[in-house]
This record gives C-alpha cells, sequence and structure tokens, in this order.
C-alpha cells in the first residue's frame, strides 16, 4: 500500500468513526485507525499469497496412491458481502498419482485462500482446484463448514446455523470415493 493510500484509508476511518457518532479523538480510539488498517491486512494477506509458490517445494514423488486426509483444519476468513467474519473447519482429502505434498502446505493453502475477501462457496473450490492443478492427483475432495457472522449478529439472527459446502474433483466425484471421504470424516466425530 503507498503513502498515499494509507493515509486515505487513515482518513476514511476517522470518517466512519465519526458518521456513526463517534470522537475519533477519545483516548480509546486515537489508534483505532492504525489498529484496523493492520488488522485488515493481515486478514487479507492472501492476496499477496502466491499458492503455487507455496507448494512448489513441498512436493516429493510417492507411490502411494490411497485417501490423504487432513481435516479439522481452523479456517476464519470475511465474507465479501458485509466484511464480516465466517469461520469453522475445512476438510482436505487428496488421491495422489505419483506425487505428494508436505501436510502442513494444506492448511497453508487454506490460509491463503480464507485471507481474503471471500463467499464460502468460492473458497471451496479454490481449494480443490489449486491442488488439482498442482500436484495432478487421482481426485480432490474439500469440505468447509462454517459460522456467518453475517446470519449471527445480523439479519436472521441465527446462531446455531451453519454452512457446509464441497468440491469433488476427479475420483472424488465417484459415489464410492465420495461416501469413503464423507465417512472418514465423520468417523473422528464418534470418538
Amino acid at each position: 500500500m503507498s503513502d498515499q493510500d494509507r493515509d486515505g484509508f487513515l482518513k476514511g476511518i476517522r470518517s466512519l468513526l465519526r458518521a456513526l457518532g463517534e470522537n475519533p479523538d477519545r483516548e480509546g480510539l486515537l489508534k483505532t485507525p492504525d489498529r484496523f488498517l493492520r488488522s485488515l491486512e493481515f486478514l487479507t494477506s492472501g492476496y499477496r499469497a502466491d499458492v503455487h509458490r507455496l507448494m512448489n517445494n513441498a512436493v516429493f514423488h510417492e507411490k502411494y496412491n490411497d485417501m490423504v486426509i487432513v481435516r479439522d483444519i481452523e479456517l476464519y476468513s470475511l465474507c465479501e458481502h458485509h466484511v464480516l467474519p465466517f469461520f469453522g473447519r475445512c476438510h482436505v482429502g487428496y488421491i495422489p498419482n505419483g506425487k505428494v505434498i508436505g501436510l502442513s502446505k494444506i492448511p497453508r493453502i487454506v490460509d491463503a485462500f480464507s485471507r481474503r475477501l471471500q463467499v464460502q462457496e468460492r473458497l471451496t473450490n479454490e481449494i480443490s482446484e489449486a491442488l488439482q492443478s498442482h500436484l495432478a492427483p487421482l481426485g480432490v475432495g474439500v469440505v468447509i463448514e462454517a459460522y456467518h457472522f453475517c446470519m449471527m449478529m445480523r439479519g436472521v439472527e441465527k446462531q446455531n446455523s451453519y454452512t457446509m459446502t464441497s468440491s469433488m474433483l476427479g475420483a472424488f466425484q465417484d459415489m464410492s470415493t465420495r461416501h469413503e471421504f464423507l465417512t472418514l470424516l465423520q468417523s473422528h466425530r464418534s470418538r
């Protein structure tokens, strides 16, 4: 962000505080514009992430060809419609086709896409498509379960409703593979 953009942003936040009926010169709000800017820069840091570069140094040739699942990846994002948080869990599975990715890279990929202004449906697809295009596995499955503050704090005000989305590519479009994946995701809940 240029210095000119930064100054304009900080002035805009001060104006917003005034429009809300607040005094931006009050002690508790003096540093709020700067804190808000730094927070927003972190929460949207995914725009500056190079997902393919992130994966490049962590792809390894392996003959393993059974399902690999990383589940319960914590997920935090911002709804692009209201700029309110949504949060939950992401579950990622893939079937290697001669290449595997370092397991810690999968949560990093989830973070790279979730730290943007998002809708859950697109986020789900972006994660699966990135893995599919970079690894060329036999298939990829991604399921996201998330609570949306735009439904909880405003609008319909339903605190216990959550949204599930899925993206199934390649072998995961086959009903038996899809069933195995979803069954394995459910299995940890019975422990």
